[in-house]
């Protein structure tokens, strides 16, 4: 390793962006610790960000050797605060955060050797947004190629899970690895045996994260984000599940994988029956977009509607919820996520705020009918459900309260919610039929327009409001030449703004001045 040239005289400046339980005060105390056991000044400083992932503490620290300061016959002053230009190493233990540096100017293409983990710890606007809110990680990926002298990527927190550490001992690791700082590999490792806490498990994770470092390649790839297609298994021992396959490979090529994604999501949703009804509304489709141009076109329209007709028909309800929550599959993975040891007793609790909307729609449709239907009952039952509820879900009394719930899958179809779901369905399906004669390319949009109805409670409230709005806006837009880029435009604001208020503005600007409506089908040929 060669450690980086720096000014003799001048400190050296480090700043280290990590979130709450990422270790970045023991990274921080380790590189201090290190310096002054080397006979360096050394001092740290730290801003703490804000909870809840929006932010991050920003820890800064400064060292000049002791025979730079026996030179100068006076003791240093040291900053406290990093200044834009002026940041020797940056280290960030997440990707986004590497971003945030490099948006602040601590990060200069002539001086700043900036290493950053490539996994992702999503912020609260990501989550939250009704859309994908997920910001690119390749965007910081080109920043950093562009904006640091060299620049370090690579997933530092799976290489702190392999070794059973956390990312502060990773990162320490990558940065012996850089070369950024002029101490051997023993000091590193010294000083982590100094700290007595984990210390086999923080040296693996050094080590791999010094050898990941050694053999990075000078400029860090861009992450690839394609998605794996689903594939058609070539055989099934389910004798119904195989007929499902069959008609499966009857469709369009272009169109398969999605389907079979599809197919998968209804099955686990529902039943082997449930299955059937969504290939006979994709069969449908096909037809449709056979007649009005699909294979000139790829199959647009079928390959749409593959996707949010499961969507569609796979909604999330309370039955889901707690099916969900209560899969072994969850279980292991909050074991997993937690660290939990084998042997050691997990509990968990769920907080849970279902509305009365959710309780009448889990209940058989003509008992939600008339609790809805009724002002008295929903008044006296309205204060119930007016406050969220704990529920252990390791205990047994939390955990068959879900179980119970989940096992109400088979009586779905009865319930109220159901058949909400169900006259939704064929409404779009009824748009989306109409459209297409007149309109391929809206058509699509039509499809593309479900995708804001999500999730449950308000949430999926919000979109289906949003969505009722789009598909009017869809029928009034039907002859325009620009329809469907309208309507997709209408599509992003909705998915752009959680409160509505730019697609309300955008449809008074749009449909207050409607251009002339084409009623005739145009020729099928």
């Amino acid at each position: 390793m060669t450690s980086t040239a720096f000014s003799a005289g001048t400190p050296i400046k480090i700043a280290i962006l990590a979130m709450g339980g990422q270790g970045g005060g023991v990274l921080a105390d380790w590189i201090v610790d290190m310096a002054e056991h080397a006979g360096w000044w050394a001092q740290t400083t730290s801003v703490p960000g804000v909870a809840q992932r929006t932010g991050a503490t920003i820890y800064y620290l400064e060292m000049i050797p002791e025979a730079a300061v026996a030179e100068a016959g006076r003791a240093p002053v040291l900053a406290m605060m990093p200044t834009p230009g002026d940041v020797d190493v940056v280290v960030a233990a997440e990707l986004m955060e590497g971003g945030r540096a490099i948006q602040r100017g601590l990060v200069t293409p002539d001086r700043t050797l900036l290493i950053a983990s490539s996994h992702r710890s999503y912020a609260i606007a990501e989550k939250a947004a009704h859309g994908n809110g997920i910001a690119d990680p390749n965007t910081v990926i080109s920043a950093g190629r562009q904006a640091a002298r060299k620049f370090y990527c690579f997933d530092l927190q799976a290489l702190a899970d392999q070794a059973g550490s956390v990312i502060s001992a990773s990162l320490f690791g990558a940065l012996a690895g850089s070369g950024a700082l002029p101490f051997p590999r023993d000091a590193y490792e010294a000083t982590i045996s100094r700290g007595g806490v984990g210390v086999e498990a923080s040296l693996r994770a050094f080590r791999l994260g010094l050898e990941a470092a050694e053999r990075a390649p000078r400029e860090p790839a861009l992450l690839d984000l394609a998605r794996p297609q689903a594939e058609i298994p070539a055989a099934s021992g389910n004798p119904r599940t195989r007929a499902l396959l069959d008609e499966l490979r009857g469709f369009p090529a272009e169109a398969q994988p999605m389907l079979m994604a599809g197919l998968q999501r209804v099955l686990e949703f529902q039943d082997a029956a449930y299955a059937e009804e969504y290939l006979a509304h994709m069969r449908d489709i096909r037809n449709l977009d056979g007649q009005f141009g699909g294979p000139a076109r790829h199959w647009a329209l079928t390959t749409a509607a593959a996707r949010y007709v499961a969507v569609a028909m796979a909604y999330d309800d309370v039955i889901r919820v707690a099916d969900l929550k209560t899969r072994q599959s969850r279980e292991e993975r909050v074991r997993t996520e937690t660290g939990v040891a084998n042997g050691q007793i997990l509990h968990t609790t769920e907080y849970m705020h279902p509305r009365l909307e959710e309780i009448c729609g889990t209940l058989p449709a003509s008992w939600g009918r008339a609790i809805e239907g009724s002002p008295r009952l929903v008044r006296a039952l309205q204060p119930l459900f007016r406050k969220g509820r704990f529920v252990r879900s390791s205990g047994l009394t939390g955990f068959l309260l879900l179980y119970g719930l989940a096992g109400m899958r088979r009586f779905r179809r009865r319930t109220l919610r159901h058949q909400h779901e169900r006259a939704s369905l064929a409404q779009w399906l009824k748009l989306i039929s109409d459209t297409v004669h007149h309109d391929y390319d809206l058509a699509v949009e039509v499809v593309n327009i479900r995708r804001l109805v999500k999730g449950y409670s308000d949430t999926h409230q919000r979109g289906t409001s949003k969505y009722q709005r789009l598909s009017l806006a869809a029928s009034q837009l039907l002859g325009r030449a620009d329809a469907a880029e309208q309507l997709r435009a209408l599509r992003d604001a909705a998915l752009a703004d959680d409160h509505g208020s730019r697609l309300d503005r955008m449809l008074d600007g749009l449909l207050g001045r409607p251009g002339p409506i084409n009623t005739e089908p145009r020729d099928a040929s």
